[in-house]
């Protein structure tokens, strides 16, 4: 479901939708010493203290390996797998979505005001929006201010927002019910060890900030589209004929 928009009906809420070409890797491969696993553990909530997610002019140099997706760089927990979902019509990035053993995260950078306060405004829309489409909602105070929960069929949702300097971040965990005590505090995690890179550019409000994939991710989706292309494009063997016995 998109951030603003009214979702397709039988798309679960929180999800983007399908999309064409998906790849997946796990943190802990292909590593070569720039690895992502690894890691620490109202209105919408403000970056505070030394806590993040952080403002890319105030990033910290914690030696925590972050995958850099252009706008925003995200800790990836040991174990988990990374899946990029690209839409095949444009072949840009619809989203990047980490896979842990509690849940699907996913956490997207948009143009906010000076003044803030978009999350607010966010967080109500979606409340409204999940209601509608039969999910029962609870709203709840957490780290940075409003959290959302929302139980859409067997999938347990939490959504966090942060405002930031003329950005908002929010993140999203989707997974099931039996993992919805823990889900929570993984999404805390990687939200908090986030750095957002908004830029200069003047733009709407609420317009994405561009995902860029990372140069070993974005080869490995060449990679795999070439060879699915291959495969298409290959003319289908066809059976060999029996073979006789020779005769006795």
């Amino acid at each position: 479901m998109g951030i603003f928009g009214r979702r397709k009906r039988g798309t679960a809420a929180g999800s983007e939708p399908e999309s064409d070409v998906a790849v997946s890797a796990t943190a802990d491969d292909d590593n070569d010493g720039d690895g992502y696993g690894g890691g620490r553990g109202d209105s919408g909530g403000e970056p505070h203290g030394e806590a993040g997610p952080y403002d890319v002019d105030e990033a910290p140099d914690d030696g925590v390996a972050r995958m850099d997706l252009g706008s925003i760089r995200v800790p990836v927990p040991n174990g988990a797998q990374v899946q990029v979902e690209m839409d095949q019509a444009n072949g840009t990035v619809r989203a990047v979505h980490i896979v842990t053993s509690h849940g699907q995260v996913t956490v997207s950078a948009y143009a906010a005001p000076r003044s803030g306060g978009l999350w607010r405004e966010v967080s109500g829309e979606l409340a409204d929006q999940l209601r509608a489409d039969g999910a029962r909602v609870s709203l709840g105070r957490g780290e940075w201010g409003m959290e959302l929960s929302a139980i859409v069929g067997e999938v347990a949702l939490r959504f966090v927002g942060v405002d930031g300097p003329r950005w908002m971040l929010r993140g999203v965990i989707a997974g099931p019910q039996s993992e919805a005590a823990r889900a929570p505090e993984v999404l805390r995690d990687i939200v908090r060890g986030t750095v957002v890179d908004r830029g200069e550019a003047p733009m709407p409000v609420r317009t994405p900030l561009q995902i860029t994939l990372p140069e070993a991710i974005a080869a490995h989706l060449k990679n795999r589209q070439e060879q699915a292309a291959n495969q298409q494009s290959s003319p289908s063997q066809a059976p060999s004929p029996p073979q006789r016995s020779p005769r006795p």
